[in-house]
This record gives structure tokens, C-alpha cells and sequence, in this order.
């Protein structure tokens, strides 16, 4: 690796711990750029922030696809809103790996790094010396031996992918403190504040126990039976939260701890791109018709052109069940994974959010309750720009 690029990976911790008076958090998707910037001397708030949007091609599925057209815009928005120079930028795409690891527990941290790069060459679907690998270490558990183990979680990327991003940034003169999941950045968003899903201070250590026993525990205390073995510790439920944006960003959290996350390439985006070729449209206006015509009213009521008011509930609806099926796909996976703890509920935010009747369709389609989330800190805000910016006001947030 060049040191030129050595430097700007170290610069560009995942699991930063950066203290800064104020931090802008930057959030990218394929039609827009959205940023935050957030005071974090005494109580946090927001000081600025600023959506700009972006001309189709130059950001796809999460990746760059022209650096310099990036940077341009880029720097017409920081300008425009006199945003800091100091960003926390958030990746979210399908050649990001994140793992949940269970090792003995090591007290030595140079020992520990090792056993952690060792076990992630068998975990991460890449090779490790064309990714961008961090770890933390998140919480303690036992074995069913009762031996002691660290759980550590894992995050790798590819190389050439941070290095498109960290390119458009250098062109923009915009300095890279922290390349963040944007997962980590939702959960942070919609938990800080007293968000309605699960605090920050419900967080308990997931016990090691199997995922029958945790479904048993809790039956048994809604229906008010004998309380659970005391070998079996009581264990909150986790939230999934999902982000509906060109692609859908999930995470399973336990408060403050992010125990699955995925990406789907199927989003907000692919439906308007649907439309726009059907209806001949660009896409500026396809996204504006799928806020207008929405899943709620009969298409009959609904104002404008007729055809397009009827392209648009189809692509809707074929859209809406896509979406269903990819939630519903992640929660298996997560599922299937060791000790899992049970999702009692989804958090929805995004621009999708937007869109009228698409989470009441999801959470029908689904069978879970869904709420819509909106951080306390853009309440002053529109209900649009309020859904764009949530992303990144919670990659501004400290760790």
C-alpha cells in the first residue's frame, strides 16, 4: 500500500474516537448528498446542514462512479451552507463485510488483534490485503462451559472502494476524520435523544443462551407463568432498523449495540428508475411522483396525468413487495445466526418514509409492528428534509 494511502486509512477509522468541537456528518446516495453538522460542545445540536442534489451516474449502489463530479458538488454544498471542514463520511454498499467474532478471552491487546485478523480470514468474504479491516470489542459472554469470551465486531471494505470515496473528498478539500458504517450512524440517530424504539440505557449484554431459550423466556413473561430458570438470564428484545433510500441499509440492534446489518441493492432508487423508463421521465420527477401518488388514496382521486398516476401505483406496488422480501430475507439471515436475540419491532427512516402508505404496507406484508423515526433534533425541520438528513446527523454523533 502507498503511504499516501496508508495515511488516509488510518485517518479514516471505522470505530473513531476523534473528539471534535463540531463534526459534519456526510451521507451519499445516488440522487442526492446530504450533510449535518453537529455541535458536540456540551449538548448536542445541530449548528448547519445542507441537501444537495446529484446528477444520475455519479454515485451508484453506494460507490463512486465519478470522483471529480463528486468533489464538485461536494464543494458547491459545503460552501453554500458553510459547513466545517472536518467529516465523518458513511459507506453503505454491498462490498462492505461485517462480522460478529466470539474469541477466548485475551487480556493482552497485541495478542488479541492477532487472534482477531486470524479469525476474520475465515469469516470475511474478501482477502484481507485488499480490505480496510477495524474491529471493537463490544461486550463479554460465556460459553455454555462457562469459559469467558470477548464478542468483537468486525467490519472490513474494500480498498479501491474507500479509496474512490477519500479521492472525492481530497478534491473537495473536505478532511476525513472518521469513514463510519452508515448503519452505526442510523442506529445512533434514532436511539440519541429518547427516540421511541429501544434507549440507549435498555442496553443489556446479550447472556449466551440459545435462541428457543430467549423465545421461551419472553413468552413466558408476557403470559405472566413462573419466572424463567435462573440459569437463564433475562435478555431485552433487539429493534431492526431500516433506512428505505436508494438502497436499503438494515441493522439489528441491542441499544446501542449492532449485532447484524445488511445491504440491499433493492431501494427507493430502482422504483423511480422503474417509472422513468415506463413513463419517459427524468428522475427528479419520477421521485416526485412516487411522494404524490403513494400507496394510501384510490389512484382515481389522485391528481395528474392518469397514466402516470397509474404507472406509479404499479411500480409501487411491485417496489413495495421487493422491499417486503428483502426485509423479510434479512431478518432470516440474522435469524440463523448464533445467539441471536428476538426482534420485537422495525424502525423505519429514509426517504422512502416519505412516500404515503409504503411502512403501513411494509409492517402489513411483514406481520411486525414498524414506527417511523425522525431524530428530536430535526423536529424544527420539514418532514422530507428531516428523513434525508437522519443518516447523517447520526454519523456527526460521537461513538
Amino acid at each position: 500500500m502507498h503511504e499516501r494511502d496508508r495515511c488516509a486509512f488510518e485517518r479514516a477509522k471505522v470505530f473513531s474516537n476523534a473528539k471534535q468541537k463540531s463534526m459534519v456528518g456526510l451521507d451519499i446516495e445516488a440522487g442526492s448528498i446530504a450533510a449535518s453538522e453537529v455541535g458536540v460542545n456540551g449538548s448536542m445540536r445541530v449548528l448547519r446542514h445542507g441537501i444537495a442534489p446529484l446528477e444520475p451516474g455519479i454515485f451508484r449502489e453506494g460507490e463512486v462512479s465519478d470522483p471529480e463530479a463528486l468533489a464538485g458538488a461536494l464543494k458547491d454544498l459545503f460552501a453554500e451552507h458553510k459547513l466545517s471542514k472536518s467529516v465523518r463520511l458513511g459507506v453503505a454498499n454491498q462490498r462492505i463485510a461485517v462480522r460478529t467474532l466470539y474469541l477466548p478471552l485475551i487480556e493482552n491487546a497485541g495478542e488479541l488483534e492477532t487472534a482477531i485478523r486470524f479469525q476474520a480470514q475465515e469469516h470475511v468474504p474478501m482477502p484481507l490485503d485488499q480490505a480496510v479491516l477495524d474491529w471493537e470489542v463490544i461486550g463479554h459472554t460465556t460459553t455454555e462451559n462457562g469459559e469467558p469470551r470477548v464478542e468483537v465486531v468486525v467490519v472490513a471494505a474494500r480498498r479501491e472502494m474507500i479509496n474512490s470515496l477519500l479521492e472525492a473528498l481530497e478534491r473537495a478539500d473536505l478532511r476525513a476524520d472518521g469513514i463510519d458504517l452508515s448503519a452505526f450512524g442510523m442506529i445512533r440517530a434514532l436511539q440519541e435523544g429518547g427516540h421511541a424504539g429501544v434507549g440507549a440505557a435498555d442496553f443489556v449484554a446479550a447472556p449466551t443462551v440459545s435462541y428457543e431459550e430467549r423465545f421461551a423466556q419472553q413468552g413466558a413473561g408476557a403470559a405472566g407463568s413462573s419466572p424463567a430458570s435462573p440459569d437463564v438470564q433475562p435478555v431485552r428484545s433487539a429493534q431492526l432498523y431500516c433506512n428505505l433510500g436508494d438502497v436499503v441499509n438494515l441493522a439489528v440492534a441491542q441499544g446501542p449495540s449492532c449485532l447484524f446489518t445488511r445491504i440491499s441493492p433493492v431501494g427507493i432508487e430502482g422504483i423511480a428508475q422503474r417509472l422513468a423508463e415506463r413513463r419517459q421521465l427524468n428522475l427528479v420527477h419520477a421521485r416526485q411522483w412516487l411522494v404524490h401518488v403513494g400507496l394510501e388514496a384510490p389512484v382515481e382521486e389522485i391528481e395528474g396525468d392518469g397514466e402516470t398516476v397509474r404507472s406509479t401505483r404499479e411500480a409501487l406496488d411491485e417496489g413495495a413487495g421487493k422491499l417486503a422480501d428483502e426485509i423479510r430475507l434479512s431478518l432470516e439471515f440474522y435469524g440463523a445466526q448464533e445467539g441471536v436475540v428476538a426482534v420485537d419491532g422495525i424502525v423505519a427512516c429514509g426517504p422512502g418514509t416519505t412516500i404515503p402508505g409504503l411502512v403501513e404496507r411494509l409492517q402489513r406484508d411483514l406481520g411486525h409492528p414498524f414506527s417511523v423515526g425522525r431524530p428530536t433534533a430535526l423536529a424544527t425541520l420539514d418532514d422530507a428534509a428531516a428523513a434525508r438528513l437522519t443518516l447523517s446527523y447520526g454519523l456527526a454523533l460521537e461513538d
